[in-house]
């Protein structure tokens, strides 16, 4: 490789972000003096609100570099410019990050890490599609490069360029996932609030009596009272539009407002009923239609807060497992939340209905305190289940395994190879064969399309858990063996207690052939 001296980043296309700039300066400035000619406008100062935000974007991305020497990194960006000298950098690292698009790609930056132990991310080089990979590679090697021969000395970047995602353990504070948590919480606390005064409103409203000539002037908005009145009209709107209802001679007011059903179902001349309580039309009654206005339900109230709640168990599930694996390698992946979610599905089984209809009376019931108590329990039997399958598991540890030569009959185990090699041609194996006949790369659990592994040529160099650099399809509870093909690196994904398996078998076969 030819010696680098210098590195220089810059944003690309760079003609075309300056056009945008010009165009966006040129649109912004028409909306300002049209708006100064004519008038202010919504519609003007939305469009040159826009060509504003397009035009700093634009100019943001136009206008960043980076650059690196014998002296350092640098950074410069229209709001802020960042320099380091190499000895301060302890590692440069690939941050992934999944695209906002609608294919789902995927945004490769240069992350930065200090022997303080801050982080930061740079704006260049960056690759957003396969067309920029090749470029970023080149400018990343470049810059590792530049690193490991004006770094601290004795210290030389890792040969694999460590890669920090969303799943990895580097990722940093899961900030987002203890924000929705807390909003979660927080609309269940309140929706919780209202469910006591809305049961005792709907209480009253099924008691409500009609009013009679003796009853008191102050308690007359706790019973009905009864209007007639005349329609003149209807004003049925579609979608997400008031509809109305009015009345003739404005009596006993102009309009009402209703859904668009009950617009449908009133014409104009209908003679109808209105009833009220505590002041509001609650029954609008004619010959052809009745519209009743809706109540709210107590139980629908209680399941709002029991969904809210629950919603807010799998962000706060994210958080836990960040905390539990804050001690791992940043580029290694953290096992999956994915457990949690199914506690939070089997408790919702058990506490919507009970919420619905206990909605005021969960510890008052006996039903529904064995109701509770029977799904707590379930619940916590989950959760204990849920905890210990997410769990870091240290690399070496085996909870079920099976010596070699003990295998009854043909196994077949959920590994893959990552790599595109002649047993597994573009990675199509899913399982691996063990038992019955030599052990063999199968798309299936079946020996249809099976390749023999060529067990002679292997070497085992180690186990280790999932990094960030080895895909998004490999699980976060599984391990890795990283073995020698014949003078050639390959690795092997399954879950710990399978590859233990399959490295036993090989190795049994190995040794047997020998």
């Amino acid at each position: 490789m030819t010696e680098v001296h210098a590195v220089h980043c810059r944003a690309r296309p760079r003609r075309a972000l300056w056009l945008s700039v010009a165009f966006s300066a040129a649109g912004a400035g028409a909306s300002v003096g049209w708006a100064v000619l004519r008038g202010p406008s919504v519609l003007w100062l939305v469009g040159g609100g826009s060509f504003a935000v397009v035009g700093f974007v634009s100019l943001y991305l136009v206008t960043a570099r980076v650059s690196a020497d014998a002296r350092g990194l640098r950074s410069w960006t229209l709001l802020r410019g960042w320099s380091v000298p190499w000895p301060e950098v302890a590692e440069l690292r690939i941050r992934l990050k999944r695209g906002s698009g609608s294919r789902g790609g995927q945004v490769r930056r240069v992350g930065v890490l200090l022997r303080d132990g801050r982080s930061r991310t740079l704006p260049l080089p960056v690759a957003t599609g396969p067309y920029e990979l090749d470029l970023f590679q080149e400018q990343l090697a470049a810059l590792r490069a530049l690193r490991q021969r004006h770094g601290a000395t004795g210290v030389a970047d890792a040969a694999a360029v460590p890669v920090v995602s969303d799943r990895t353990a580097g990722r940093g504070w899961a900030g987002a996932a203890v924000l929705w948590c807390a909003v979660l919480l927080v609309g269940a606390g309140v929706a919780a609030a209202f469910v006591s005064d809305t049961a005792a409103d709907q209480r009253a409203w099924r008691a409500a009596v009609p009013c009679t000539a003796s009853t008191p002037v102050a308690q007359r908005r706790e019973c009905l009272t009864y209007t007639s009145a005349v329609i003149a009209r209807t004003d049925p709107n579609r979608p997400k539009k008031s509809s109305w209802v009015y009345f003739t001679e404005d009596r006993p007011f102009r309009r009402l407002e209703v859904p668009v059903e009950a617009a449908d179902g009133f014409h104009a001349g209908d003679k109808v009923q209105l009833t009220f309580w505590r002041g509001e039309v609650r029954v609008v009654s004619g010959s052809r239609y009745v519209w009743h206005r809706h109540v709210p339900n107590a139980g629908t109230l209680a399941v709002m807060s029991a969904l809210a709640g629950l919603a807010a168990g799998y962000p706060g599930a994210l958080t836990v497992q960040r905390v539990r694996g804050r001690r791992l390698p940043d580029d290694e992946v953290l096992p999956s939340a994915v457990p949690f979610g199914f506690v939070l599905a089997g408790t919702a089984l058990w506490l919507v209905p009970l919420c619905y209809f206990h909605p005021t009376t969960l510890l008052a019931s006996p039903a529904a305190i064995g109701w509770l108590a029977a799904g707590t329990l379930g619940s916590a039997v989950l959760l204990v289940r849920a905890w210990r399958e997410t769990r870091v598991r240290p690399v070496g540890e085996v909870e079920r395994g099976v010596e070699p030569g003990e295998l009854e009959g043909e196994v077949f185990v959920s590994a893959r190879f990552l790599e595109h090699t002649d047993y597994n041609p573009y990675g199509f194996g899913t399982h691996i064969a063990l038992g019955d006949g030599p052990p063999a790369v199968t798309p299936g659990p079946g020996r249809f399309a099976a390749r023999r592994i060529p067990v002679e040529r292997f070497t085992v160099k180690g186990v280790r858990r999932v990094r960030g650099g080895d895909g998004d399809t490999v699980p976060g509870d599984w391990h890795i063996a990283e073995l020698d093909d014949g003078g050639r690196p390959v690795r092997l994904a399954a879950a710990p207690d399978d590859l233990t398996r399959v490295l036993r078998e090989l190795t049994a076969v190995r040794e047997a052939q020998w």
